[in-house]
């Protein structure tokens, strides 16, 4: 019997936070092992604020992109960050002006977390220190960091909104931090939606391309006519290519090799490794069979 607690998909999540609605993120027991409300920044109110800070019991914090950091000013906390997960602290913020006073009240909060998110802000407009703790979100999201920053920039972004949320980490009443079975007793309370980050990350590595290809021509070689790809990473810029011949259909087996790069063997030729060798015979089989594919890694074996 399947006793493993069954998640809600990212799409309903993603629906949940276009829609403005809160939703429960947990990342992996081997990290944090916890779970956080997480919502769009544009969509917080004064009330959702009041629900976050007294169920929550966590710190109010804001996830903001790197670009919209770098377009508010927002230096980090602290340059030589020491946290245990590198929990990426910028200084913190009030909205000046439009009703807000101390910073303190749900009211003013919530303004400075929108104010956040909306494009038309400008660094003037925040006061430093203040009492929104804004975050900084790892480019390639939590493809590159699998943390609750990450998320929450990455679901506004899968909803089509500013990539810019909400926060707040989910205690027990008495202090303790809320583990999976006492999250899904608080989704089950308040009708909440609660996906794993680890799902999210499945998600993105289905549905969006992590390489970029770029033109294909052809290449004669000595063992055989083939077709040069270059692929580029999109998470780190590294270029690999695919050398093909010949089609053949989805179902259809084929001769593939994958092979790391390694300059001595493949392009000199040292009789300290049989590198070129290994890739030579796959090019000669694959030219014989008339068909399949060599990928080329740009990375040491």
């Amino acid at each position: 019997m399947n006793t493993e607690p069954i998640l809600n998909s990212v799409e309903e999540a993603i629906e949940d936070f276009r829609n403005g609605k809160i939703v429960i993120v947990v990342d992996d027991e081997d990290r944090e092992n916890e779970g956080d409300f997480i919502i769009a920044a544009e969509k917080i109110t004064p009330e959702i604020v009041n629900f976050m800070l007294k169920e929550g019991r966590g710190v109010l914090c804001a996830p903001l992109s790197e670009e919209r950091c770098e377009q508010l000013g927002l230096n980090m906390m602290e340059e030589n960050n020491t946290s245990l997960l590198g929990t990426p602290f910028t200084v913190t913020v009030d909205l000046l002006g439009h009703d807000c006073t101390t910073g303190v009240s749900i009211h003013d909060r919530a303004a400075t977390i929108r104010a956040l998110a909306d494009p038309n802000t400008k660094p003037c407009d925040l006061g430093r220190p203040g009492h929104i703790n804004p975050l900084r979100a790892r480019q390639k999201g939590v493809l590159r960091r699998p943390g609750h920053t990450e998320a929450a920039v990455d679901l506004a972004r899968l909803a089509g909104l500013q990539p810019a949320g909400a926060l707040i980490e989910i205690m027990n009443e008495d202090g303790t931090m809320a583990r999976l079975p006492q999250l899904m007793e608080v989704a089950r309370k308040f009708g909440l939606k609660i996906v794993s980050i680890a799902s999210l990350i499945a998600y993105r590595l289905r549905e969006e391309s992590i390489v970029e290809k770029g033109v294909t021509v052809p290449l004669p070689t000595e063992w055989g006519d083939f077709r040069i790809t270059p692929f580029r990473q999109k998470s780190n810029g590294v270029e690999h290519v695919a050398l093909t011949k010949g089609e053949w259909t989805e179902d259809e087996p084929v001769l593939i090799r994958v092979h790391s790069s390694c300059a001595t063997g493949d392009i000199f030729g040292s009789y300290r490794c049989d590198c070129g060798e290994q890739l030579h015979r796959a090019m000669q089989m694959i030219q014989k069979e008339g068909k399949g594919a060599i990928v080329y890694l740009n990375q040491e074996g």
